[in-house]
């Protein structure tokens, strides 16, 4: 009964909070869907902590892409060992993760000592990112020490196939009977974040500016420049 409360009923409860909660929230609240603009005090935290977080997201959902939700018999098929996978798993995973610790621990830091930021930051806010920063954490240590100095555990066997098999309707729990308790505290934890991005700021991954990257670069001139000049 507890396999298939975690591994079926406890998914399915919290991916359909997620996307209720999202779209009520899209159809009642609009004004809280896009981003604000960030605060420019203290910009240098934002300059060092907005990149590292934001790029590690990408690069860690691009990892969790090509390991959970591409089957193993696609690396077998096109010759990658599970040996160079793994490899390559270790750094660009670890990378990724580091890069998400990182720059949430920044930010969090940022908002519990800027006075400005402080004062308008809620509840919700430092959940969502201190709630990163474990899920994140938990990955970065089964990356870089559980996969190194225990075992090199091939999550694309067990964890790859169950979390599939939801998608399909017939969820294969007992696929994560066996599966190591650390590899199962993470997921439990990210399906818990998932369930709470309709209630925190989490909700603008949904309207991420892409657009952004190919934008013209925009021009500031420094107004001492122009009182030099008399203007």
């Amino acid at each position: 009964m507890e396999g298939i409360f975690w591994w079926i009923i406890y998914p399915y409860l919290t991916l359909a909070i997620m996307i209720i909660g999202s779209l009520y929230r899209f159809a009642f609240s609009q004004m809280t869907w896009v981003l604000r603009q960030p605060s420019f005090s203290k910009k240098k935290w934002l300059r060092i902590g907005s990149p590292l977080f934001h790029y590690g997201i990408l690069f860690a959902f691009i990892g969790h892409v090509m390991g959970i939700l591409i089957p193993i018999e696609f690396y077998q098929a096109i010759g990658i060992s599970d040996h160079l996978y793994h490899i390559g798993a270790i750094y660009g995973g670890g990378l990724a993760g580091l890069m998400v610790v990182a720059g949430a621990v920044i930010l969090l830091i940022r908002k519990m000592t800027i006075d400005r930021v402080r004062i308008h930051a809620t509840f919700a806010d430092f959940f969502s990112v201190i709630s990163l920063i474990i899920v994140a954490g938990i990955g970065v240590y089964m990356t870089l020490i559980y996969n190194t100095t225990v075992v090199e555990y091939e999550y694309r066997l067990t964890i790859g196939p169950w979390f599939r098999s939801l998608f399909t309707f017939q969820p294969q729990y007992e696929l994560m009977l066996g599966v190591p308790l650390i590899f199962k505290i993470h997921v439990i934890a990210s399906f818990a974040l998932f369930a709470s991005i309709p209630f925190t700021r989490l909700v603008h991954l949904y309207s991420v500016p892409v657009h952004y990257l190919g934008r013209s670069p925009q021009q500031y001139r420094s107004r001492v420049a122009y009182k030099r000049k008399g203007i």
